[in-house]
């Protein structure tokens, strides 16, 4: 009887934890220096990571330049290829860090715009339009580089990328049914 009143008082302590939890999910998020935007995700706009802007393309069949330079080997790449694809993958970047760091100047500004309560229906529109005009450029530059890179594979180059991506199993191996 002991034990089952233990394990009752427990699971009660463990579900009001949880409730509390569930809450308050954004606890902790008011101190970062950009409200919207994990730390993680400013260090990939800064770097030009593509934090899966390109997603549309990748996982149908158009492998980007950073991934087809980490495979270069296991593709075997030709010096040209490589040469090729290290060109558009520096283009992307010097893109992409501009329009990263210009994105994280937009999202400070709208923070400021709420932290000193200065914040009106018209600038707020103003500052989520020049923020999402900003996000379509961004993700353009990091896509069309993936159409580029795509133009520069092969079929079987193709194939393997999917292969080694985890997207496709090697061809001979059937899926079971």
């Amino acid at each position: 009887m002991r034990r089952l009143l233990l394990l009752a008082a427990t699971l009660i302590v463990s579900c009001d934890v949880a409730s509390a939890q569930s809450s308050q999910p954004y606890a902790g998020l008011e101190h970062r220096p950009i409200k919207a935007l994990s730390h993680q995700q400013i260090d990939d706009l800064r770097a030009g990571r593509g934090m899966g802007l390109a997603l549309a393309a990748e996982l149908n069949g158009y492998p980007g330049p950073s991934h087809v330079l980490e495979l270069g080997d296991r593709l075997d790449l030709t010096a040209g290829q490589r040469i090729q694809v290290q060109r558009l993958f520096d283009a992307m970047k010097q893109e992409a860090v501009p329009l990263g760091n210009k994105l994280l100047e937009q999202e400070t500004e709208l923070d400021r715009l709420f932290f000193t309560r200065v914040v009106t229906s018209e600038s707020l529109k103003a500052a989520l339009l020049a923020i999402s005009e900003n996000q379509a450029l961004l993700r353009e530059s990091h896509l069309k580089y993936h159409l580029s890179t795509t133009a520069l594979l092969d079929q079987r180059q193709m194939q393997r990328y999917a292969e080694l991506r985890g997207y496709q199993r090697p061809e001979g191996h059937k899926h079971r049914h």
